[in-house]
């Protein structure tokens, strides 16, 4: 009994996601309007053809049939012939023409809705990323970008449809009305029968996105670099294809008991549809025996009702595949409605230049989503011009929280952080991004040129090789270029493509620093981006951010307190406050947390 309630709940998600057409609509109409409108007229023509070559061949038949046997042939019979022939070539014309604007159309679409997806994704909060139930939406809206060109083309090929039937039954029924009821009552079924099983199609495919995600993941880790040496030194190859078994066994068993079911109900289905269609046609037969029909009648009869059975499915069909195609475009749409927290206010300020007072954190408290655990609690913190800080803790304890809070990456869940006495809301963030130049500890390894790797610090820049290469000296990178060879800032890095060359987990870094200090902002932050490098190289880095951050803003993050200590102050953090802060000798001499973690990191050098 509970399939009745789940048939008719289907039908209602199907009549509700016709809404989502006209959205596509919109979308398919802003990707090219002039190809949509040559496709559109080249399918009212390719609609209208049929019938026409019908009614020519039913007059060449009646006209060849009322001749007399050793008659002259009548002059308007090769007319007909010709126009006949006429109509057959405009019909394979037509034909190349759809093709081609389909084809025009289809990769504008894909074009256009790939370059939606990616800039609505980078709007969004850096928060979202934080949930796995957004990756699910935002994997199902980057499938649904480009596997709903079927759709599109569906809504041409039902215009086309229509047309044809509408012409072809308006026909049939100035014959008789009777044949025109018997093909609609045949083909009803198989329309309500396509339809159910395409609604269970989506809802089965909604339920395999996360197995999907992990399937994804899993072929990953079986061909990748990074993963090879550990799944080789752990014996992880059974482990992983084992897993990977599971998983697609699953997938593909639901998929085949779905294809079972449809393949059964739709050979039955089918076979009414057949049944309406020969009821149909010998009754086109029998009323032509009677004299009712002439020959010519008969023979355009046969081909009309032909084509109405067949078009009257396929419009059928194609208005289900368009109803069930748009309850996947509604993860896609939803996606577009999603609508980022962190973003510029109205008549929002530009960033100070240049920045007098510094940034100031009153009572901040932050937790991430999911999570009752707050990372900061009630944190007070000051970063002044012209000072450098250096953020240390145990792991989990708010420091990249806190340069994310800086950044505007996030949004205080309490409290609020000031620049220049005035809340870091009210500011332009496209603005105050301009003035902040950051390196992570998960810094990007960009698989392109040298040159670009440095310049999406600031990518106005990418023409200008003489600010890429004083970034680069700045950051030792240009040691690492000159090894590349004759291509130098041309050649391409990483093994993704050909002719890349990969480098060391140090080099890399220097070329990620090279970012920061080609953005020239009034405020630099260093997120253990040196993590790959050696103590003295981390050191010599250090150094010289310390001389090029001079009269600048500066915080950074490292695990070395031969690097901390160059600070001009140290804010040691734990469960979310401010535990110490001050200079290295005050902080020692100071005897707490500090002095305890110095000392434990020095005992391992003695």
């Amino acid at each position: 009994m509970k399939e009745a309630p789940e048939f008719w709940s289907g039908w209602r998600d199907r009549l509700s996601a016709l809404r989502n057409v006209p959205t596509v609509l919109h979308y398919v109409w802003e990707s090219g309007r002039s190809v949509v409108v040559a496709g559109l007229l080249a399918r009212v023509v390719a609609a209208l053809l049929p019938p026409a070559l019908f009614w020519v061949t039913k007059l060449i038949i009646d006209t060849i049939y009322n001749i007399t046997i050793h008659q002259p042939v009548k002059h308007n019979l090769w007319w007909l012939v010709a126009a006949e022939f006429s109509l057959a070539l405009a019909g394979g014309l037509v034909a190349r023409g759809i093709d081609y604007t389909d084809a025009l159309l289809a990769g504008k679409y894909m074009n256009y809705i790939s370059v939606r997806v990616m800039e609505h994704a980078a709007s969004l909060d850096l928060i979202a990323y934080e949930d796995p139930v957004f990756y699910d939406k935002l994997e199902r809206a980057r499938v649904q970008a480009t596997d709903r060109l079927y759709m599109i083309q569906a809504m041409g090929r039902l215009v086309q449809q229509v047309i044809t039937t509408v012409t072809l039954s308006i026909s049939i029924m100035l014959f008789s009305p009777w044949l025109l009821l018997i093909l609609i009552v045949g083909v009803i079924p198989a329309f309500i029968g396509e339809t159910h099983f395409a609604f269970l199609g989506y809802a089965k495919n909604f339920r395999q996105t996360p197995v999907r995600r992990q399937l994804d993941y899993l072929r990953i880790l079986g061909g990748s670099k990074e993963a090879a040496k550990e799944l080789k030194l752990f014996g992880l190859k059974n482990f992983l294809t084992g897993k990977f078994k599971r998983l697609s066994d699953q997938v593909y068993e639901e998929d085949i008991a779905l294809a079972k079911k449809k393949g059964t109900a739709g050979s039955f289905l089918s076979a009414i549809g057949t049944a309406g269609y020969y009821t149909a046609y010998i009754y086109a037969v029998w009323r032509t025996v009677t004299g009712a029909f002439s020959l010519g009648t008969l023979t355009f009869l046969a081909n009309a009702i032909r084509d109405a059975s067949s078009n009257l499915q396929q419009t059928f069909s194609t208005l289900s595949t368009i109803a069930d195609q748009a309850l996947f475009l509604t993860d896609l749409i939803a996606f577009f409605d999603m609508k980022p927290t962190i973003r510029t206010k109205p008549n929002a300020l530009p960033a100070p230049r240049p920045i007098l007072q510094g940034f100031e954190f009153q009572n901040v408290s932050f937790k991430y989503p999911g999570s009752d655990r707050k990372v900061l609690n009630g944190l007070n913190f000051a970063l002044r011009p012209g000072e450098r800080v250096a953020l240390i803790g145990e792991n989990g304890e708010g420091k990249t929280t806190i340069v994310k809070l800086l950044t505007r990456l996030y949004d205080p869940v309490e409290g609020r952080i000031l620049l220049d006495g005035i809340d870091l809301r009210e500011y332009d963030l496209e603005d105050l991004y301009k003035e902040i130049g950051v390196i992570f500890q998960d810094y990007m390894r960009y698989e392109m040129t040298a040159r670009e790797n440095i310049a999406v610090g600031r990518i106005e820049y990418l023409d200008n090789l003489q600010k890429v290469q004083e970034s680069a000296r700045k950051s030792m990178a240009n040691e690492v270029v000159a090894k590349l060879g004759a291509a130098g800032y041309d050649q391409m890095l990483g093994r993704r493509f050909e002719t890349g060359v990969d480098l060391s987990g140090g080099e890399w870094q220097k070329v990620a620093l090279a970012r920061a200090y080609l953005r020239d902002a009034q405020l630099l932050i260093l997120d253990e981006p040196t993590s790959a490098l050696d103590a003295r190289s981390e050191y010599e880095v250090f150094q010289r951010f310390a001389e090029l951050t001079a009269g600048k803003m500066a915080v950074f993050i490292s695990h070395r307190f031969s690097t901390v200590r160059m600070a001009d102050r140290i804010v040691v953090l734990e469960n979310g406050r401010i535990a110490e802060e001050g200079d290295h000798e005050y902080l020692t001499s100071l005897g707490g947390r500090y002095a305890e973690m110095f000392e434990l990191q020095a005992a391992s050098y003695r």
